[in-house]
């Protein structure tokens, strides 16, 4: 596979290279244990612990923000460090079982912080948003399963380039607002702006079909044991992506009205 997911665990190099060489190691030792090698099932309970994990931390910092005390600092120091820990994980996929609680603890912390702050200003976005992702996720896994979306290596190269474009318009906006005083169109609730949310949104739930892809692509390469929690890890950033992304074409439409 040449294309694959953008996001930075479920890349073809990870589930093929690093993983591959640790599971012939095995397969050279003649130690071939069903037990010790990657499944959906696994995948799916170390998905359903890492959002259990994510929502207790975000209920800390919205307690936090709601009870007038300063949660700035988690949020922001949240998403720093789960930051950090993608990019180790990213390197380093053998850690994952450690470092993917990690990542959902703090990156808990960033999002129950901002859920706050989009909730103070548009009372009732929050459940709105996360209504939309749970429905966003289980229809493309709906699509995925039943094989209505065939994820071809045409479909990858589209998402893969929308990925892309996406992710350097973001950073280009965001190093020019920091140095003039140009506003980014994507700030305002204008229809363009709208409409860049309503594409942001579908290219994020374009990549949950490359998400299950790999993930059952490492299945049936019997990757190691770990691989489970980095596929899960990978499928939380994609979600946490899309959530944010509600988020704010939600608040674009509460100030359109």
């Amino acid at each position: 596979m040449n294309f694959n997911s953008k996001n930075p665990f479920l890349s073809n190099k990870r589930f093929s290279s690093n993983a591959v060489s640790k599971a012939q190691e095995v397969h050279e030792a003649q130690i071939i244990d069903y037990n010790q090698e990657m499944s959906i099932s696994g995948t799916i309970n170390k998905t359903a612990i890492l959002f259990l994990i994510l929502c207790g931390a975000a209920m800390v910092t919205w307690w936090m923000a709601f009870n007038g005390m300063n949660a700035m600092l988690p949020t922001i120091g949240g998403a720093i460090v789960g930051l950090i820990l993608v990019v180790i994980s990213a390197f380093k996929p053998q850690y994952s079982p450690y470092l993917a609680p990690g990542y959902a603890l703090f990156e808990g912390l960033f999002i129950g912080g901002i859920s706050a702050i989009f909730e103070a200003m548009y009372p009732g976005i929050v459940i709105n948003a996360v209504g939309a992702t749970l429905v966003t996720f289980l229809v493309c896994l709906g699509l995925y399963k039943f094989k209505i979306v065939k994820v071809t290596e045409q479909f990858k190269s589209v998402v893969v380039a929308a990925t892309l474009a996406i992710a350097t318009y973001y950073l280009i906006s965001w190093l020019v607002s920091m140095f003039t005083s140009f506003t980014p169109v994507h700030y305002g609730n204008s229809m363009m702006s709208i409409g860049i949310s309503v594409f942001v949104i579908v290219v994020a739930a374009l990549n949950l079909f490359l998400d299950f892809d790999q993930i059952e692509k490492g299945v049936q390469q019997r990757m190691p044991k770990f691989m489970e929690w980095y596929g899960a890890m990978g499928l939380m950033i994609t979600l946490v992506w899309l959530y944010i992304e509600f988020l704010r074409l939600l608040s674009k439409l509460s100030r359109k009205n």
